[in-house]
Parts: C-alpha cells; structure tokens; sequence
C-alpha cells in the first residue's frame, strides 16, 4: 500500500561537508537505509519509500557531490570517502543495526560497509550494484605513468562545463531520453529534484562534475571482494535484463558472498526500481520479511 507520509529533510556534518538526506517514518520501526547511484540523488528512492515507510524507518541520503549534498572542493569522491559518509549517517543518527537498499555506485558502497562493519547490517539488497572497478590499473601499473595520467585527467576534467538546458522540460525530455522505460511523471519528479536553475534561467543537473574523476588510488578488487567474504547477513543481489553488464551477481561474484541469492527482473533496465517498481518492491519487502 502507498504511504500518504511524506519526507522530512535532514543535513548532517562528515568531513566538514553538509550533507542531506531524507526520512520517513517512525522512528520506532526497524530502518532502511536507501543508497542512490552515481548521478542519482535521493529523489530517485521517492517511490520505493513511499512503498515501505508503514513498515519501516526509511532514510535516504544524498551522496557527496550529489542532489543537495555539498560539493567536496578538492577531492576526488573515492569510494572511501562515500562509505565513510555512509558510517557518519548511521552513526549520528543511532539507527544500526539496519538493513540496507543500494542502487549501482550505491550498491557497490554499501557492499563495502556491510563488509567493514558486518554487525551493523541485517540484510543487503543491491540493485545492479557496480562491482568493483580495477582503479589500480587504469592509470596504469608504473608510478610514473599513472601520475602524469592522472594529473592529465583532472586537468582536463577542470575544464569540464555542465551542460545547461534551456528549460526545465528540456532536462525532463533528456531525463526520459536516458531511461525511456520512465513514465511522464517520473521524469519530471526525478528532473525537479535532480536540477538547479542558473542565474540566467537555464538549468544544470545537480551533480558535481568531479564525480567523473578517475580516483589515483582505492580499494583493489581483491581487497573489495575480501570485504564481500566479511558480510555476515543475508544479501539479495538483483539484476535487470536490460541492464549493464559488470554487476554485482553476475560474472561468478554470486560465490562471493557467504550468503546471497539473485533475482532478475524482466523488462526492465539499470534502473529498475524505476521501470518495475512494483517487482522490485515485492522482492525487497518479501527478502526484509523473511527471517535471517
């Protein structure tokens, strides 16, 4: 049944940065936590929310660099950087143990905290999590060489310009472009909250164009699925038919996890708790339902 609660808007502090999230529900419920993707915000989870917020104490925040999160001037929005804000939200805010819910970038974060801190999390459900990256390697294996690519990227990404959009219904018409599975009404409410107006009139997404950047140095890929071997709760990896190749529960990662199972939704692409939203809130409340 659809919640006629709506959310209510929160900021928290982690490294100096002021960083938003969204909350519904009452507090005495067990909480879910809802984790966006790269270029997303916490709008994207606004359905999904609504869906379980009876049930649950729901949050959902936006990453640094992200919908109304502050900008990290300076940084380059590793991985690290995204779990240790996820750490402060649970941790100013009381609510472990929780489960969590987590889409693409988000997915792959969240991973990486249940592994960290395995008592916190009672149960896992990613949706096309983004696993893992080999960010060693694509500045390339010698110091040398991945410093000067390095400094090479950043100094072409400093020039990098958002694009503007005329109006806002032409952010809405790209915004469907992207997913075309998306309904009129959620490629406006995702295009609203997902954009600023310019000082001109013109619009620009929300994010943070250093969120592109190549990070120098993070967690291997063997040292990401060492922490997938840590994760002690239940995990429900979910993939879509039409969505990108590379994710969490494909390609034999599946055995990583010491207790995981896979769901795969039809007619749907990466963003599935958009384009089968029904589908995928069946899976995730049936999967926080059951008994771990």
């Amino acid at each position: 049944m659809l919640s006629d609660a709506s959310a209510t808007s929160h900021s928290y502090f982690s490294q100096r940065l002021r960083l938003h999230y969204l909350d519904w529900g009452s507090e005495d419920a067990p909480s879910v936590l809802l984790i966006h993707g790269i270029h997303d915000h916490c709008h994207s989870w606004d359905w999904v929310a609504r869906l379980i917020c009876n049930e649950y104490h729901v949050m959902a925040l936006d990453l640094r660099g992200h919908g109304d999160s502050e900008w990290a001037k300076g940084a380059t929005y590793k991985h690290t950087e995204y779990v240790y804000d996820i750490a402060q939200l649970i941790h100013q805010t009381k609510s472990a143990p929780l489960s969590i819910v987590a889409h693409s970038m988000g997915g792959t974060l969240a991973c990486m905290y249940a592994g960290i801190y395995p008592e916190n999390v009672e149960k896992l459900v990613i949706l096309e999590g983004v696993g893992p990256y080999p960010f060693w390697s694509q500045m390339g294996s010698d110091p040398q060489e991945r410093m000067r690519n390095w400094v090479e990227s950043m100094g072409k990404l400093s020039g990098r310009i958002a694009k503007r959009y005329p109006s806002q219904e032409e952010a809405y018409h790209r915004m469907q472009q992207a997913n075309p599975h998306l309904s009129p009404e959620q490629a406006r409410h995702l295009s609203i909250h997902g954009s600023d107006q310019n000082e001109d009139g013109t619009y620009t997404w929300k994010f943070d164009s250093y969120t592109y950047a190549r990070t120098l140095y993070d967690m291997s890929t063997e040292e990401t699925m060492e922490l997938w071997a840590r994760i002690t709760c239940p995990v429900l990896l979910v993939t879509a038919t039409e969505g990108y190749p590379g994710r969490i529960g494909q390609d034999e990662t599946l055995a990583r996890f010491p207790s995981a199972q896979l769901e795969i939704i039809d007619d749907a692409g990466h963003w599935a708790h958009h384009d089968q939203l029904d589908r995928f809130v069946q899976l995730t409340r049936e999967f926080l339902r059951e008994a771990s």
